[in-house]
C-alpha cells in the first residue's frame, strides 16, 4: 500500500508540473510579467524609411502593451530577401517582414496589377487605390497562404536617369539602352517605348553606367541618390513610370497566437506607422530632388501632352499582363480607379 501511495504521489507531482508548463506557454502573450519578442526582417537599411517605419511600429506596440511585446528590427537583409523571409513566415520560422507587392504575385496574381506602367499620377492616387476595398481584397487573399497582410507602405514611383539627353517625350525613349529591374513587364514597357531594355545585376549597374555600356537606369529617387548615380548620369526624368509598395506582414500562426486585444494593438500601430512611413519617404524624396539638382543633375518631367501618347503605347503591355495577372483583378483595378476619380471630382480635386 505504501508503494502504491508513493507512485501516486510521484505521478501527481509530475502531472502538476506538466500542466503548469503548458499553462505558462499558452498564456505567454497575456502574462504581463513575460516579454514576447517579434522579429521583423527587411532587406533595406535601418536608416531607410522602411527601417524607420519598423522602429516607429515597434515603439507604439511596446508602449501600448506596456513592454509585453517587443518588435526587433533585423535590417539589411540579415534574415534573407523578400522571398526567403516570406517563406520563413509561412513556415513559422520568422514573425514579420515587408516584401514588395511584386514578390506576392506567386500567391495572388492580382498583386501584379499594381505595377502596371504609367498607372498612377500621384502619391494621392496610390493611397486611394491601396487603402480602398481593392487593396483590402488583395490582402484578404493572404491568410490562405499562412500570411496576414497588415497594410501597405510606400516604396514609391520609379524614375529614369540617363547620360544622353533629357527625356520628356515618347521619341526620347527610342534606342535608349536602359537597365531595368529584372521583371518581364518592365522590359516589355521600355521595349514598347522603343528603348533597349537590359538586365544587369544591381551591383554591376554603376560601373556599366560609368563605362557608357549602359545609358540609363530606372529606380526610386532614394536608390538613385544612395547609389551615387548622379556621378555617372546627367539627366533625371521624374517619369513615374511605375509605382511600388511594400506589404508589412505577420505569420498567420503568430497572429493567431496573439490575443484579440493585442491584434488590435498591432492594427492600430500599423495604421499609425503607415502614415508615418508615407510622410517620411515623401519628405525624403522631395529632399532627394533638391539634392540631385545641387549635385548637377538636370531634372525634367514627361510633358503632360505626351503622357496620353505614352499610355496609349503601353496599353498593349497592360493587355498582355492583364491575362497573366487575371482579367478579373484588372477589371476590379480599373473600377476602383474610376471610383477614385469620381470621388476626387466630388471633392473638387479632379483637375491635376
Amino acid at each position: 500500500m505504501q508503494f502504491k501511495n508513493t507512485i501516486f504521489l510521484i505521478a501527481s507531482i509530475a502531472m502538476f508540473h506538466w500542466a503548469h508548463a503548458q499553462n505558462s506557454t499558452a498564456s505567454n502573450v497575456q502574462n504581463p510579467s513575460s516579454t514576447r519578442y517579434i522579429r521583423f526582417g527587411i532587406g533595406l537599411g535601418d536608416d531607410h524609411p522602411q527601417g524607420m517605419a519598423v522602429k516607429h511600429f515597434a515603439q507604439i506596440v511596446s508602449e501600448k502593451t506596456q513592454g509585453r511585446i517587443k518588435i526587433e528590427l533585423f535590417a539589411g537583409g540579415k534574415l534573407g530577401n523578400d522571398q526567403t523571409m516570406t517563406d520563413a513566415l509561412q513556415a513559422g520560422k520568422l514573425e514579420m517582414t515587408a516584401p514588395d507587392t511584386s514578390s506576392l504575385v506567386r500567391f495572388t496574381k492580382g498583386f501584379g496589377v499594381i505595377n502596371f506602367p504609367f498607372l498612377l499620377n500621384s502619391e494621392t492616387d496610390a493611397d486611394m487605390l491601396l487603402d480602398s476595398n481593392f487593396g483590402k481584397e488583395l490582402l484578404a487573399t493572404l491568410p490562405a497562404h499562412r500570411l496576414i497582410g497588415l497594410g501597405y507602405w510606400e516604396n514609391g514611383f520609379r524614375n529614369l536617369t540617363n547620360s544622353r539627353s533629357p527625356v520628356t517625350r515618347k521619341a526620347d525613349f527610342i534606342d535608349l539602352k536602359v537597365r531595368v529591374m529584372p521583371n518581364a513587364m518592365f522590359s516589355d514597357t521600355f521595349e514598347t517605348l522603343g528603348s533597349q531594355p537590359l538586365k544587369l545585376p544591381f551591383p554591376e549597374v554603376y560601373e556599366n553606367l560609368k563605362d557608357k555600356k549602359v545609358q540609363a537606369q530606372e529606380n526610386p529617387l532614394i536608390t538613385i541618390y544612395s547609389s551615387r548615380f548622379y556621378e555617372v548620369q546627367q539627366h533625371l526624368t521624374l517619369s513615374r513610370h511605375a509605382y511600388s509598395a511594400w506589404v508589412p506582414m505577420i505569420s498567420k500562426a503568430v497572429w493567431e497566437s496573439l490575443s484579440v486585444a493585442d491584434q488590435k494593438v498591432f492594427e492600430t500601430a500599423m495604421q499609425e506607422s503607415t502614415l508615418y512611413e508615407r510622410q517620411l519617404i515623401r519628405s525624403r524624396n522631395a529632399q532627394m530632388v533638391g539634392e540631385l539638382k545641387k549635385l548637377g543633375m538636370k531634372v525634367t518631367e514627361i510633358d503632360r501632352t505626351e503622357l496620353p501618347i505614352i499610355r496609349l503605347s503601353t496599353r498593349k503591355v497592360i493587355d498582355k499582363y492583364a491575362k497573366e495577372f487575371g482579367e478579373d483583378w484588372t477589371k476590379k483595378l480599373y473600377i476602383q480607379l474610376a471610383l477614385n476619380e469620381n470621388r476626387k471630382l466630388m471633392q473638387g480635386q479632379g483637375n491635376r
